[in-house]
Parts: C-alpha cells; sequence; structure tokens
C-alpha cells in the first residue's frame, strides 16, 4: 500500500463487504437490511459508500435530512431510501426524488398528507415514527388512534413500515429498559396493524439492537455505526473492521530547547530539549482543539506521539522525542489498529463523533 504524501482518509471497501457480512451474519435470511448512510456516510463519502452498499444488495437506505437522499438519487441511487428527519419545508422536493419519510408527529403526518394530496399521489410509502422511550421523535403510544384517524380513507400514502428506535441497546445495564421498549413497540405495532388492515415491515433495532437482541429484528434491522467497524462494545468491536483510516505526513521538525514555546498562545513550554513535528492537519480536518495540551496522539512509525499545544486550524504539532523518524514519513491519526475509538476516548468523546468530524477538504481514497 502506497505511503500517504498529503492529509488523506483512507476508505477500505474489503472491510465495509466483511462488515455488511458480519453483521447479516446474525440475522434471519429474510430479514431486511437497512443501511445507514447520513453524515456523509458517517464522516466517509455517502455516494461511493451508497454506490458499493448497493452493488452488495442492501434493501434500504437511511439519511438523516432530504438533502442526503437527493444527492443519493442524482448519483444515480435506485434503492429506497428512508428520510428519519425530514421537515415540511423539504416535502415537495422529497416527493420528487421518490424519497420516503419518518412522519413522527400529528404536525408532520398532516402537513405530508397535504401535499401528496396537492401532487395527486396514491399509495405514497411513508414510515410512521413511534417513540417507546429514546424521547427525540416519534409518536407516543397514546397517540395509535390519532394516527390511525389521519391514515383513514386516506390513498395518498400508505405506510411502508412502523418503527422506532432504541435508547441504550448497547449499555447491558439497561437491559430491561430495553426490553421494556421492545414490548411496548410490538404492542403498538398490533394495534396500528389492525386498525390499518395490512401488515407494513416492522423495524426497531439498531447496530446494538442487532447483536444485543435478536428478538427485536423483526422485519428488517438498520445498520449506521457498524458498517464503517465499530459495535460500542470490545466484544463485538473484534468482529468488526473500521473501514476509514486517517493518514497525514511529517511537514516539518524543530528542535526546542528548555524554554522554548510552542504553537499558539505560547501553550507549551519545553522543560526538557524535545524534537517535534508539525503536521498538516488541524481542527478545520476534524481534529478538535480539545485533542490538544497532550491529550491527543498520533501515530509515527508504530510508536505513540502526543499532539503539543493548542490545535491549529490547518496544523498540529506532536512530541517526536523518542521516534526514530524525518519529514515527509507517514502519520496515522486513526485506523484499523489505532482506532477512532481510542482516540476519541483521550477526550471522552466517541467513535461517532471523530470520524463524522473529517472534514471534506480531507481527499477521500478508496480502496477497492
Amino acid at each position: 500500500m502506497p505511503k500517504a504524501q498529503e492529509t488523506i482518509l483512507e476508505i477500505d471497501l474489503k472491510s465495509l463487504k466483511y462488515n455488511v457480512a458480519f453483521i447479516k451474519s446474525k440475522l434471519k435470511n429474510d430479514t431486511k437490511f437497512l443501511a445507514v448512510v447520513k453524515a456523509f456516510a458517517y464522516g466517509s463519502d455517502t455516494v461511493e459508500i451508497a454506490k458499493y452498499l448497493e452493488h452488495l444488495g442492501v434493501d434500504y437506505f437511511a439519511v438523516a435530512y432530504a438533502d442526503e437522499g437527493i444527492a443519493l438519487r442524482k448519483a444515480g441511487i435506485r434503492t429506497p431510501i428512508l428520510v428519519l428527519h425530514p421537515l415540511p419545508f423539504n416535502f415537495k422536493t422529497l416527493i420528487e426524488h421518490c424519497l420516503e419519510p419518518s412522519l413522527y408527529s400529528s404536525r408532520v403526518l398532516k402537513a405530508f398528507v397535504a401535499v401528496a394530496k396537492d401532487l395527486k399521489q396514491k399509495n405514497y410509502p411513508v414510515h410512521i415514527k413511534f417513540n417507546t422511550g429514546l424521547n427525540r421523535l416519534g409518536f407516543a403510544e397514546s397517540e395509535t388512534e390519532t394516527v390511525l384517524n389521519i391514515l383513514d380513507k386516506n390513498d395518498a400514502i400508505k405506510v411502508k413500515s412502523l418503527f422506532s428506535h432504541l435508547a441504550a441497546s448497547e449499555v447491558l445495564e439497561e437491559k430491561m429498559f430495553t426490553l421494556n421498549q421492545i414490548e411496548t413497540f410490538k404492542s403498538i405495532a398490533k394495534k396500528v396493524t389492525k386498525g390499518l388492515g395490512y401488515q407494513p415491515l416492522l423495524h426497531q433495532s439498531n447496530t446494538s439492537g442487532i447483536l444485543n437482541y435478536p428478538e427485536a429484528h423483526f422485519d428488517m434491522v438498520r445498520s449506521g455505526i457498524g458498517l464503517y467497524g465499530f459495535g460500542n462494545d470490545p466484544k463485538f468491536d473484534s468482529y468488526l473492521k473500521p473501514i476509514a483510516t486517517l493518514k497525514t505526513i511529517i511537514s516539518q521538525i524543530h528542535t526546542l530547547k528548555v524554554g522554548d514555546t510552542l504553537g499558539y498562545n505560547r501553550a507549551f513550554k519545553a522543560t526538557e530539549p524535545i524534537k517535534t513535528a508539525t503536521l498538516p492537519i488541524g481542527h478545520a480536518d476534524g481534529i478538535s482543539r480539545q485533542f490538544g495540551n497532550g491529550k491527543g496522539f498520533v501515530f509515527i512509525n508504530g510508536k505513540k506521539a502526543a499532539i503539543l499545544g493548542n490545535v491549529c486550524m490547518d496544523m498540529i504539532m506532536v512530541d517526536t522525542t523518542n521516534i526514530d523518524c524525518e519529514e515527509g514519513d507517514e502519520v496515522i491519526v486513526f485506523g484499523p489498529e489505532h482506532t477512532a475509538n481510542q482516540l476519541s476516548g483521550s477526550i471522552n468523546s466517541i467513535s461517532y463523533e471523530i470520524i463524522t468530524a473529517v472534514s471534506q477538504r480531507v481527499k477521500r481514497v478508496f480502496l477497492r
């Protein structure tokens, strides 16, 4: 594999294929697979990832907002796309691009019905979201009659799925809470299905739900973080392969003597002679200022180098005193061996935050 010559995010599509196969191995043959590609496919590249997943035969995609789905349609993606947080302002363009909305409140459901009727739609596929404990979006169980009343004698839309979202499926201490969410969803689905007179798809499991609660797989599962190589549990992390490696290079090496300072606000002061390396990556690329002043780190020739001083917009400086390295050498910020989990843990964050923070100015390179 060629060494990096600049700051790049290397995406290994073979690892993505492996992760899909591992997650699917936990499912029954007839359980549908929805791939979550919101937030630039968790910081990788929405279009490239979706094209590859479509080639692998996933049944559905999910994005957060309509614009993300429109970009996929413009790129030629034909697989059904669920928009998890559509806003009424976008309903007309959402329909024009054959995107399927999650409808989560009376206001949003009525607004979508009005737009669908105005555009003379018939049986337009929608997804009704219920809140079973995350308390973020979704109808309450007590609103099932309200939902059915709005849907009654309405042929502009048709319910493609009923779904909910688990709040703590990765936290085994919250098992009773999660089991209660699953039972609540079953109860809601039974009432709504009876009222509709037909059976929509049911889905509730995220990646951790897939891995920890096989009884909640229902008709379809939704995998996001698992596709990109993280299982929210060391036990499952060992079976998954992070698909992204953030690489950069050493631009310049400096030697600091006692009393010399480094970076903005002179945030680092040398108490002994040290060697530092300046790297062309900073907070505009996704390396938050929180990683500065010794908290964050990178790897150079297999050795850990702490970030010194304040993170700059386009650069960081790291301690290379005990590392045999030279200008132009490759640097690994995170990847399969030195994971985003480990780096994000240094500032009490999570892998999701750092992988989705990688700026789009960082070049993506795909390994096929």
